[in-house]
């Protein structure tokens, strides 16, 4: 079959394959401590669940403008004011189909054969798929573990070209935790706008920070308006995942051409969506701490875990939901390996302990494993177990 050179240059999200190959064995019946899925465990707040059946009831399920419905759109941005602290109005802000579909719309208007984007590495898994698919070059900039995986501005502008459209910045991040601070964020905004390009604040995470770490937007820097783009998503702050409801948010003239796109894509988001979004955006924000607490305490607890276990090292990290352990030391074809490389070996945790985890190498970081602690203590401790024993049985036959 003669398929598109777009089509081609992509591959599946490898976060997608591991979900799948856990599900065919737990159809199987077998028990798996899954560490795979980027999703709350919590259920959706009630109030929220409320909204989208009154709007149900009240035959709110045709369609919509293409961006949405401007009560939605009024309420993010009065949101996003007084969370983050940014200035928007309605006709900058759209509403998406959750917020990987805001990048791709974003990333589709403004990227294309010639340019280069400019990707902080380790990457969530679809940022180089979405620029490839518009022809555009992704341009990786290493963070580092000792640095707690932020982003310095000094290493972006040594990647800065005359072909740099736009600089991608995930904080808290997918897949490490790390968060750059608000100082760095201020130097990443200075240089975007002194070589004339985009800075890209992927926000999903906004909400889940630790310690010293504070929800933090660069939209609330001064005079930053005409050079960033801001994504979120309610599917993480508000346990929305399955809702599908993202929004972005930049100046006037760049929306209305995601909504051009957007009109001749997926049109407007579901209805009854933005109705619950529009309750999330206006209601009680009580089940965020909540979910905080409960997220802070399986971050303790997996670290910990994680770091007694001989041959890995897992750093603390900053938001989100994830662990990223260094797994290297047991990798390769020395007397200590388990694997030849951390996909491999992500591969026999599935199949021999039972345990689903990503591959660093699918977010440009071999020698990690990617963990989501968005699941109960109970099966963190069991998943602990299951990777000491595995790690600890396999060096003693090796």
């Amino acid at each position: 079959m003669q398929l598109t050179d777009r089509i081609n240059r992509i591959q599946i999200s490898p976060t997608a394959a591991v979900i799948a190959a856990a599900d065919q064995l737990k159809a199987k019946g077998v028990d798996i401590a899954d560490f795979g899925p980027g999703e709350p465990d919590f259920p959706t707040p009630d109030h929220i669940k409320q909204a989208a059946i009154k709007a149900i009831n009240e035959n709110k399920t045709k369609y919509t403008a293409t961006p949405g419905v401007m009560p939605l759109r009024d309420a993010i941005c009065s949101w996003h004011k007084r969370e983050l602290g940014s200035n928007y109005e309605p006709k900058e802000c759209i509403t998406n189909v959750g917020g990987k579909h805001s990048i791709f719309n974003v990333i589709s208007v403004l990227a294309q054969s010639g340019d280069e984007v400019i990707v902080p590495a380790p990457y969530w898994v679809s940022y180089p798929d979405i620029i490839k698919y518009t022809g555009a070059t992704p341009v990786y900039v290493e963070t580092r573990a000792e640095d707690g995986f932020a982003v310095r501005a000094a290493d972006v502008a040594k990647a800065i070209t005359p072909k740099t459209k736009l600089v991608i910045l995930d904080s808290p991040s997918n897949p490490t935790g790390g968060v750059t601070p608000p100082d760095e964020c201020a130097k990443l905004l200075e240089l975007c706008k002194k070589n004339n390009i985009w800075l890209m604040g992927d926000e999903c995470y906004s909400h889940f920070t630790y310690g010293e770490n504070k929800p933090f937007s660069v939209a609330s820097l001064p005079d930053s308006k005409n050079h960033v783009i801001i994504i979120g998503s309610m599917s993480k702050t508000f346990a929305m995942t399955g809702w599908r409801l993202g929004y972005t948010l930049a100046p006037a003239e760049l929306i209305t051409a995601t909504v051009k796109l957007q009109s001749q894509s997926t049109s407007n988001p579901t209805s009854i969506a933005q109705y619950a979004a529009l309750a999330a955006m206006t209601g009680p924000m009580d089940s965020v701490p909540q979910m905080l607490a409960e997220y802070a305490r399986r971050r303790r607890r997996i670290v910990d875990g994680l770091n007694a276990i001989p041959g890995i090292k897992c750093g603390e990290p900053g938001g989100a939901f994830y662990v990223f352990p260094n797994v290297s030391a047991r990798l390769g074809s020395g007397p200590n390996a388990l694997a030849k490389d951390c996909s491999e070996l992500a591969t026999l945790l599935l199949e021999k302990a039972h345990v689903a985890v990503v591959s660093g190498a699918a977010f440009g970081a071999p020698g990690y494993l990617r963990l989501s602690y968005a699941t109960s203590i109970e099966r963190i401790e069991e998943g602990l177990r299951r990777i000491e024993t595995f790690f600890t049985r396999a060096a003693s036959a090796a």
